[in-house]
Formats: structure tokens, C-alpha cells, sequence
């Protein structure tokens, strides 16, 4: 039996990008229930991606009681659908193994990992108060892209002058407006750059200048979006929102690694149910970002934990 539920999780304060602002995560929860075991999943539907609730609940509803991860994988496309379900079948297939889900796939367990804290975007001095706030973390994610970004970068440093900082555009900058902004983020020690560009329109990144790493996120999906990365980026952000799952997520990091890519592991403002799967995504990549249950003011009922040494793997109580 397939079944979703959707759920809000109310966030501790407005979390706000290039795109809009939000002040709660949307999610859908999926249980797949076989023999009195159950395996659980979790995906946001992405507006970006043309997805709702609704529509993702229909892909969910659609597919047949019995289905197994390998054929869940021709029956939806990369996207929230499947993640949901694939998470759900991973999670499943531990608990019916009695194995967690890193022996269940025959990798160490996961350690901990630092994980980016995201400061939304806002005016130069709410934000600069806000990396004040976050200064004591060790990496900060700073959420950019309008055409007047450079005061609150400018900003930003002052208030955690210690701080790894890492930026994302969403699409947000013209390629002249990146061209103008990359001396001042080297300057200013920005260690990565996400999306600067939107994603049809990212071929002016061949050629230019990359003084900072280059990150792929809205143009990279899954595999089949590898071929279309040349010469642009120089990492790529996997998601499981946009893999469709950890079953694609774990080969699109091999194949990205084997291209010479470094790898960043995302996610979209969800619960821990929904960041236990990229943990083991995230063992000793370039950049982790899995802050979601960090954003929220509440979470699931066995929650990951986050402490001075990063994100950990999850309780099998939570998933895995």
C-alpha cells in the first residue's frame, strides 16, 4: 500500500529568495506499507519545476501498489514524485533486511558533515544582522540574485568576518552582472558561487572567467543533464528533489566525480525525513547543505542531529 499525507512545517522566521518568500515547508510524505513494514520518504514539490502538491500526489497515486525501485525508475520522471517513493522503497527494504541502509548499500556509515546555514535574502542590514547572529557557524550560504547584490555581500562579511561563505544566485544575475560581481567575490573569500545564471541561458559561462567555483543546481537534474555542463560549472548540486531519489542521486554522483566535477549535496527547506537520504550523499564532498530542519521550528518526532561536528546520519527511527 502506497499512501501520502501532506504536511506543514511552520519555519522559524521568512525564508526568502530571488523567487519569493515563504514562511512555512509544504511537504508530502510517503508510506509504503508490505507485509506490516512501512518505509517512509519525503519530497517539496517545486513551483521552479512546474510542480504542486497536487500534481505530485497524482504521479504518487498513479503508480502500481507493488512497484519496486528498479521499475519506479521508468515509471516517473526525475523529480519530487519519485524521490518520495524511492526513499520511501529504500527505507522499506532496511527495515525488511533488518540492516541500515548504508550496510543495505554497502558503503561505510556516514559521519558527520559540515553543513551550510542559509541567510535569506533581505536588505543589506537585516542580512548583515543575520550573519552577526551566525557568525560562530562555520560556513555560511548567502542567498543573492537581484542586480544590487554587492552591499549585501559587503555586508554580510562584516558581520562573520571568520565565516566560509558560499553564494547563491538562483538564476538571479545577468551574465553581466556576474562578470561585475566576480573580482568583488573573490575579494570578499566567497568559496562557491551557485546558479548565477538562469538555466537557458547559462551557455555565456562558457569561455568566461571563473575565479570562484561555478555551481550547477536548476541545470543539473539528473545524469542526462551532465552532457549540457561542459565548460560552464565546475560543481554540481545534487538534490534529491531533482534526482528523483537516492537510487539516481548515488549514480549521478559517481558519474560527476568520474567527469572531474566536485559535488555539492542540497536540498529544498524540508524536514529531517527529507535530509536523512542525502547524508550519505554527503560523505566528504565539496560543499553540504542540508540545513532545511535547521530553518524550521519544528520537525519530525526523531529528528537528525546537528551539532559543532556537522549534520549526522539518521536514527533508524527516522529512516534508513
Amino acid at each position: 500500500m502506497i499512501t501520502v499525507t501532506r504536511d506543514v512545517f511552520k519555519l522559524a522566521q521568512a525564508f526568502t529568495i530571488s523567487r519569493g518568500s515563504r514562511t512555512e515547508a509544504k511537504v508530502l510524505t510517503v508510506a509504503v506499507t508490505r507485509d506490516g513494514v512501512t518505509g517512509y520518504g519525503e519530497c517539496v514539490p517545486y513551483a521552479r519545476y512546474d510542480e504542486t502538491l497536487d500534481s505530485v500526489t497524482a504521479e504518487i497515486e498513479g503508480l502500481p501498489e507493488d512497484v519496486t525501485r528498479v521499475a519506479l525508475q521508468a515509471l516517473l520522471p526525475a523529480g519530487a514524485a519519485r524521490n518520495a517513493v524511492d526513499c520511501a522503497l529504500w527505507d522499506l527494504e532496511a527495515k525488511q533486511a533488518g540492516k541500515r541502509i548504508w550496510d543495505l548499500i554497502g558503503v561505510e556509515k556516514p559521519g558527520p558533515e559540515i553543513t551550510a546555514y542559509t541567510l535569506s535574502l533581505d536588505t543589506p542590514e537585516n542580512m548583515e544582522q543575520a550573519a552577526r547572529d551566525n557568525a560562530h557557524r562555520p560556513l555560511l550560504k548567502i542567498k543573492l540574485g537581484t542586480p544590487d547584490d554587492m552591499p549585501r555581500l559587503e555586508a554580510v562579511r562584516r558581520g562573520a568576518p571568520e565565516a566560509k561563505i558560499i553564494v547563491d544566485a538562483n538564476e538571479g544575475w545577468s551574465a553581466e552582472v556576474y562578470t561585475e560581481l566576480a573580482p568583488h567575490l573573490v575579494r570578499l573569500g566567497v568559496a562557491l558561487v551557485e546558479q548565477p545564471l538562469p538555466a537557458g541561458e547559462d551557455d555565456a559561462l562558457i569561455g568566461m572567467d571563473r575565479p570562484v567555483p561555478v555551481c550547477a543546481d536548476e541545470s543539473c537534474h539528473d545524469r542526462a543533464s551532465l552532457p549540457k555542463l561542459k565548460g560552464k560549472y565546475d560543481v554540481v548540486n545534487i538534490k534529491l528533489d531533482k534526482t528523483g531519489g537516492l537510487t539516481e542521486a548515488l549514480e549521478l554522483r559517481r558519474a560527476a566525480l568520474a567527469e572531474g566535477y566536485d559535488i555539492m549535496v542540497g536540498c529544498m527547506v524540508g524536514s529531517s525525513l527529507a535530509m536523512a537520504p542525502a547524508t550519505l550523499l554527503a560523505q566528504g564532498v565539496m560543499v553540504t547543505d542540508l540545513d532545511g530542519p535547521l530553518l524550521l521550528a519544528e520537525d519530525r518526532d526523531t529528528p537528525l542531529l546537528f551539532d559543532a561536528a556537522g549534520v549526522h546520519p539518521p536514527e533508524k527511527a527516522l529512516w534508513g
